[in-house]
């Protein structure tokens, strides 16, 4: 199976995602990686079975100017209709600026809102699915993320849970002090056309994505998504 693996931009390095994605790998799946998409050709998608995003709407980590033209986005569209697969991580649900990605993010299905400081996220599976086939509660350090939900579609595979905190925030115009806990959609899937999206919360540091329950997640959740593809 054929990955093309978007990565890279000013908060989330690319070393993430692509160390990430070596357990795959090493299963012989094969993952092309787009750090810097300044230059992108988005026709080259439809080569793949499945599009892994995990970035934001940044060339890459140095540039943060926009990428997600229409032509991407519309590229990703025709992609997954056609039966393509879409699996998107983390920062992947991050919008672009005043409407920008609206077309892309109604394809994935919501959009990143917020999260408090980093501290420790539960991850636990709520219902039998092939996304979540063998794969066990577990917990990380991590961004634990808000989402807006955009379509009524989605079907929440599994939730994220994070202990209400009391220390300052690093970020001093984002006051995250005191955050009460809360729980969040951490896993989803959505169809499209003759397409499967895919989308999985968790996965700020490399810790996450080398967890073994993690990997099995992305594995199950790379491997169903592409199925559609795969047979046609």
């Amino acid at each position: 199976m054929k990955i093309l693996l978007f990565c890279d931009d000013y908060y989330h390095p690319q070393s993430v995602p692509v160390g990430g994605m070596k357990p795959l790998e090493e299963k012989g799946f094969v993952v092309d990686v787009v750090a810097d998409a300044e230059v992108f050709d988005p026709s080259v998608i439809v080569g793949y079975d499945v599009v892994v995003m995990s970035k934001c709407d940044h060339v890459s980590q140095e540039n943060n100017s926009a990428w997600k033209t229409a032509e991407v986005q519309a590229a990703l569209v025709g992609f997954v209709e056609s039966g393509g697969g879409l699996v998107v991580t983390h920062s992947g649900t991050v919008a672009g600026e005043d409407g920008a990605t609206d077309v892309l993010d109604a394809l994935v299905g919501c959009r990143f809102s917020s999260h408090p400081n980093n501290c420790a996220v539960t991850v636990g599976m709520l219902k039998p699915h092939p996304v979540t086939e063998g794969v066990g509660i577990f917990c990380e350090v991590d961004e634990h993320y808000h989402l807006e939900i955009l379509n009524d579609d989605i079907d929440i595979l599994a939730a994220s849970y994070a202990a209400k905190q009391g220390e300052e925030s690093k970020y001093e115009s984002e006051p995250y002090f005191n955050a009460p806990e809360f729980i969040a959609p951490a896993v989803y899937v959505r169809r499209q056309g003759k397409g499967r999206v895919c989308v999985i919360t968790p996965g700020h540091v490399l810790e996450v994505w080398l967890n073994a329950e993690f990997s099995k997640l992305l594995e199950n959740a790379v491997r169903w998504c592409g199925e559609g593809r795969v047979r046609v």
